[in-house]
């Protein structure tokens, strides 16, 4: 990258974040007095960098440079204490983009809360899906379907909880739930 091109870069994408990553650098390093040589130095590693390559995601590089530099000073040093190092592990910088790990949970939860909107009654299912999916009112969802509003809250709360159960691995339950919902609303309907 041409050097004003870097300049200008830097300039306009980098040194907006400078607040955010002072505060980043004091909240993780100890020594108060270091906090502005770190500073200009992830600015360095970033520059440098980007006379190489122009990050995609200025922000998160950032973060990640200074993450880096902080950990190599702390392997500089002869005396590295262990909550030092401890600060680190919980650190975690995003690049907004979810780790492998987070998708397949992510999905998985899905399927396990798809599982148990499908082994709702199918009323109470589609009454749940009007008002927590779709974001119609209590009243919306009554007159969309005929019923009383009253009967959409019921609804609602017991699909809720079922999913509720659903979701905190309690998945027989929400079958047997439903079943149990199912006969005591046909015997409702007989009499």
């Amino acid at each position: 990258m041409a050097e004003k091109a870097v300049d200008d870069w830097f300039m306009q994408d980098v040194l907006p974040l400078e607040p955010m990553l002072t505060r980043f650098l004091q909240r993780n390093w100890r020594n108060a007095a270091e906090i502005g040589d770190l500073r200009q130095e992830t600015y360095a590693r970033v520059y440098e960098a980007a006379r190489r390559e122009r990050p995609l995601q200025v922000k998160p590089f950032l973060f990640q440079t200074a993450r880096n530099l902080m950990i190599d000073r702390l392997r500089r040093q002869n005396v590295v204490s262990l909550e030092s190092m401890a600060d680190f592990d919980w650190l975690n910088i995003s690049d907004d983009q979810p780790s492998s790990e987070a998708t397949v949970a992510a999905r998985q939860e899905l399927r396990v809360l798809q599982a148990a909107l499908d082994a709702l009654p199918a009323r109470c299912r589609q009454i749940v899906v009007l008002r927590k999916v779709e974001g119609l009112s209590q009243k919306e969802v009554a007159t969309h379907m005929g019923i009383a509003v009253d009967t959409v809250e019921n609804q609602v709360a017991k699909g809720m909880r079922l999913l509720a159960q659903a979701m905190s691995g309690r998945r027989g339950a929400v079958a047997t739930e439903a079943r149990r919902f199912n006969a005591l609303r046909k015997s409702r309907d007989v009499q």
